[in-house]
Parts: structure tokens; sequence; C-alpha cells
């Protein structure tokens, strides 16, 4: 009975799935909500000029959001030392006890 519901749910949720992906607007098509943003159509106009990066993902990243950015690889630099720091005090207590 409980794989029963189980593969009925996995059936309903690919259902769901393949009813948002026939719903999406085709890719690029300048009428769609992210692009009918100010925003976005901002930074199409002048991400080069503002920043001097030719590439716009890249001005967004570094320029636009650096600060966001500078926050994600702190979280991230931080639970990698956290994640090492763990391992080793697991060696040391290995080669103590």
């Amino acid at each position: 009975m409980k794989s029963v519901l189980i593969i009925l749910l996995l059936v309903c949720l690919a259902a769901l799935l393949v009813a948002v992906a026939l719903d999406m607007p085709p890719l690029g098509e300048p009428s769609t909500p992210a692009n009918a943003s100010p925003l976005t159509r901002y930074v199409i106009a002048n991400a080069v000029r503002d920043t001097g990066s030719p590439n716009r993902v890249a001005a967004v990243v570094a320029d636009y959001r650096a600060y966001d950015t500078l926050g994600e690889t702190t979280v991230l630099f931080t639970a990698v030392a956290a994640i090492l720091a763990l391992e080793r005090g697991r060696k040391d207590e290995k080669s103590n006890g």
C-alpha cells in the first residue's frame, strides 16, 4: 500500500512538472515577465558601460551584486573551514585514542 502511494505521488509530481514546463514561454522571447522588468532592461542596456565588463552576467555578479557575492563566498569559505576543522579533530581523536 505504501509503495502504491509513493508511485501515485511521483506520477502526480511528474504531471505537475510537465504542466509547468508546457506553460513556460519560449526561451529568449522578449515578452516574458523577466524581460519586462525595468531592472532587466537597464542591465541589458547599461551593463557594459557601467562596469566595463563585456559579459553582462559577470557584470551583474561582480559589480551590481558584489556585496551579495562576497557574502555568499564568505559563507562558503566558513562552511569549508568548519568541515576541515571537524575532520582534523576526528583525525586527532583517532590518533590519540
